[in-house]
């Protein structure tokens, strides 16, 4: 469906042109953003190499395991029909620490594994079992300390200060992230009544 209305508003918008006479201008448009695309990526790609390397030596150097036990007794209560030693948790917890420095490509495969290992648990049912819901909720609002993306978009477009949106990152996403687990529980705990 979304793909459907990004295609009707490109074409909405390239027919407005065509009537307007401001084909030119949309063509010359085009071509900036694509150029401008290519760059954007290849920022982004050097960004993640570069925090996935230091995600490598932090799982090398043992900080990653330290990580996964400062959270694991959280997240064991927040998950409490996962067992604590399943694959799903430690997909979770690996998903939520990169997240944490701001690596959300890099933890979309591990949310996917994760949401996989749940629906084993949950005898492969087609509806979703409660750590599932909260996992995505969690997921989605997810506390970041590093916001690695929107810093190298910063830089990209020559921002005086990129890492300034840091402090509000944390705090945003802290309070995104409290109020996704309220939500979640009051919806549980009403459904459940």
């Amino acid at each position: 469906m979304v793909n459907i209305i990004w295609v009707a508003l490109a074409v909405i918008g390239i027919i407005y042109a065509l009537f307007n006479g401001t084909i030119e201008e949309v063509n010359k448009v085009i071509f900036t953003s694509a150029e401008e695309a290519v760059a954007l990526t290849i920022t982004l790609i050097s960004v993640l190499v570069f925090w996935l390397g230091l995600m490598k030596i932090a799982e090398k150097a043992g900080l990653l395991l330290k990580l996964t036990a400062l959270f694991k007794p959280i997240f064991t209560r927040i998950f409490p029909e996962i067992p604590p030693n399943s694959t799903a948790m430690g997909y979770i917890l690996s998903n939520f620490s990169a997240n944490l420095f701001g690596l959300g490509n890099a933890a979309t495969p591990f949310g996917i594994k994760a949401m996989h290992e749940m629906k084993k648990l949950n005898n492969n049912q087609e509806e979703a079992s409660r750590s599932m819901i909260t996992f995505l909720a969690l997921n989605t609002s997810s506390v970041t300390i590093v916001p690695s993306t929107i810093i190298a978009i910063r830089m990209q477009y020559d921002s005086n200060a990129p890492t300034e949106i840091v402090m509000t990152t944390i705090l945003a996403t802290i309070v995104s992230s409290i109020g996704a687990l309220l939500v979640d529980r009051y919806f549980y705990y009403r459904r459940v009544r």
